[in-house]
């Protein structure tokens, strides 16, 4: 296979912090990498050195020349006064490039005949074009709204559609898929799981992990494994690494026990005669304590008490105006009961929460909750900490002590720990901390709280993958009642009872089973759908038996529609010919820059008519 990226002996630490040292490894023309690690130890670093964004301390990164590469960044940055169009126009790549060249030369005249074929190479006459397209597949349509009034997620999908657009050999995606509802994502699961392209990426979206990537590479101890199937083969691979590695530091242990003690007994024999021994008790030492990190995020808090009475939704009525977000929705939610919510963005989810919450009140109707409900609440706004602070300090300013059922009482210190906060960490101040780190802190502040009713927004957004398992394992034996709002196929599979869909315009659906069955059954109803459709346009296109006596219908060209098939037949190919006669015109390099327009305008009048005479021939062809 052709070499698209090749990383060697890479290293990259932050003052006394090193994320990864002398990893390796590469990319080739064709495979589709999956790139996994646990929140702070550098996926997001290591993407950003890749795509030239930050330095490094040593190693190499080596790009195929003039490979055609695409990055999407985890928090991009645009002009704020640009419109979105112009955003696509702005994009360090080579198509855009080149379009500013051609664009210099038409305004110079001169130069303009050499850079067509490159224009024709890179497909940039239809630029514009894809851009609208890609932007509509992810619910882009305002191209000239200003960058300055998006929201983040939609200035992502800008990104990402900017990445798309040229059609690269290698992306480099990290999360591509948050912001994305689910018809988008499983668009662009579709989308790059056939395109023929390379790919390197970051994201916590399993599913979508398991149906596009065929290899995955791990960053695990600041040292890198890679696993040669989809994320179920890793899943499988990555245990067996781990028993492997926990019985080699087990086997370690026994002899360091053996070692030590005789090292203790034969203080005479430390010379050079038994200097082999003594260097063999320091590697042995150093692999007794290599005993794998298995350790993970405990979330062992007991709900408190939670009565029979929830929360009853009563004519509850919500619109922004014309947009109708519920109607006269009628709901009573039962004890200990799972919910997920999903539906494209925009049709009024998160509004829903708020509505529950009291931060939005509804126009007509009333929530109307029960007295021993405590909710804890994990919104995508919610997380607000004051950067300077250490994290230790954020969560004693919340309490000192948690109590986490079963009469036991723990420090805010030991209760950080059970989040992955080593000592170190909880001393940190809370800007030095990755995105998804801010993340586990702010769930941790969520649920030290003790709620018997957890109520969470999009809360798998930038949480690593050994996080997501383990906050999934606790919901599912949660104790008390869960909401759960997020556009992860993956987790709202493994944590809810039943849905609530919202399909827009106030349509909402309750669906007793989880994402996968919902899809399942959502597919079923459109495929009963279609055939219902083709029955009834077969029994509107199905010729009548004339009445006895009468002549059947006509089956055949009538005078007029012979003539024009005949006069089609001709026209057509006289088309083609003189388009082709423009297309060698303008690749000779002797036409004027008003003629190069000119001919260009009238071959898109041709392309255009063909198509419109071909299909009519085609029409008038099943008659003949």
């Amino acid at each position: 296979m052709i070499s698209y990226l090749q990383v060697d002996k890479l290293t990259k630490s932050f003052g006394d912090l090193v994320l990864f040292e002398d990893i390796t490894f590469g990319v080739a023309q064709g495979q589709k990498i999956g790139l996994i690690a646990k929140n702070g130890t550098g996926k997001t670093t290591l993407l950003n050195i890749i795509g030239g964004r930050e330095d490094y301390d040593s190693g190499e990164v080596v790009f195929r020349n003039d490979l055609r590469v695409g990055y999407l960044e985890q928090a991009p940055r645009f002009p704020s006064d640009i419109t979105v169009l112009e955003a696509c126009f702005c994009s360090e790549n080579d198509t855009v490039r080149l379009i500013a060249r051609y664009e210099e030369a038409l305004q110079r005249e001169e130069g303009v005949e050499d850079l067509l074929a490159e224009m024709d190479a890179l497909k940039a006459w239809d630029y514009e074009q894809r851009a609208r397209q890609i932007l509509g597949k992810l619910k882009i349509y305002d191209l000239d709204q200003k960058i300055g009034e998006l929201s983040g997620g939609q200035l992502k999908r800008v990104a990402l559609a900017n990445v798309l657009i040229t059609e690269p050999e290698l992306l480099i995606l990290d999360e591509p898929t948050n912001h994305l509802d689910l018809e988008m994502t499983e668009w662009l699961e579709e989308y790059l799981g056939r395109a023929n392209i390379s790919i390197l990426m970051v994201t916590h979206d399993r599913y979508f992990l398991d149906r596009v990537c065929g290899e995955i590479i791990e960053i695990d101890n600041r040292r890198i494994y890679s696993y040669k199937g989809n994320y179920s083969y890793y899943l499988e691979k990555r245990q067996e690494r781990i028993d492997a590695a926990n019985a080699d530091a087990e086997r370690a242990s026994n002899l360091l026990r053996k070692e030590l003690d005789w090292m203790r007994r034969q203080p005479q024999a430390r010379g050079t005669k038994a200097k082999y021994r003594i260097d063999a008790f320091y590697d042995l030492e150093k692999r007794a304590h290599r005993q794998h990190e298995g350790a993970s995020v405990n979330l062992e808090v007991e709900a408190s008490y939670i009565g029979k009475k929830i929360f009853e939704a009563v004519d509850v009525s919500k619109r922004y105006g014309d947009l109708k977000i519920t109607e006269h929705f009628d709901y009573v939610f039962s004890r200990y009961e799972k919910m997920g919510i999903v539906g494209n963005n925009g049709t009024g989810k998160s509004t829903f929460i708020k509505m529950l919450m009291g931060e939005i009140q509804p126009d007509g109707g009333h929530f109307d909750v029960g007295e021993t409900v405590r909710f804890g609440y994990y919104s995508q706004e919610g997380m607000t900490f004051d950067e300077g602070m250490k994290v230790i300090d954020a969560v004693q300013s919340i309490a000192e002590f948690v109590d986490p059922g079963n009469g036991r009482r723990m420090s805010a210190s030991q209760f950080l720990n059970h989040f992955l906060f080593t000592p170190d960490k909880q001393h940190n101040f809370i800007y030095k901390l990755s995105g998804g780190e801010k993340r586990r802190l702010y769930l941790c502040t969520v649920l030290m709280r003790n709620p018997n009713f957890l109520v969470l927004d999009e809360p798998t957004n930038d949480l690593d993958i050994v996080t997501l398992n383990v906050l999934e394992e606790y919901l599912r034996s949660f104790g008390g009642c869960v909401i759960v709002v997020s556009h992860d196929r993956y987790f709202m599979d493994k944590v809810v009872d039943h849905l609530m869909v919202f399909r827009g315009n106030a349509d909402i659906k309750d669906f007793p089973g989880n994402y996968t069955q919902y899809r399942e059954w959502k597919e079923l109803e459109e495929e009963k759908r279609r055939e219902a459709e083709a029955q009834e346009r077969s029994r509107n296109t199905e010729p009548k038996r004339a009445p006895r006596g009468e002549k059947e219908s006509r089956k055949r060209l009538s005078f007029k529609e012979r003539k024009e098939f005949e006069a089609l037949e001709e026209e057509i190919p006289r088309l083609e010919a003189e388009k082709s006669e423009l297309e060698q015109a303008m690749s000779s390099g002797t036409l004027s820059t008003e003629e190069l327009m000119a001919k260009s305008n009238r071959i898109g009048e041709l392309i255009s008519l063909i198509d419109e005479k071909t299909m009519r021939w085609l029409e008038l062809s099943e008659l003949a």
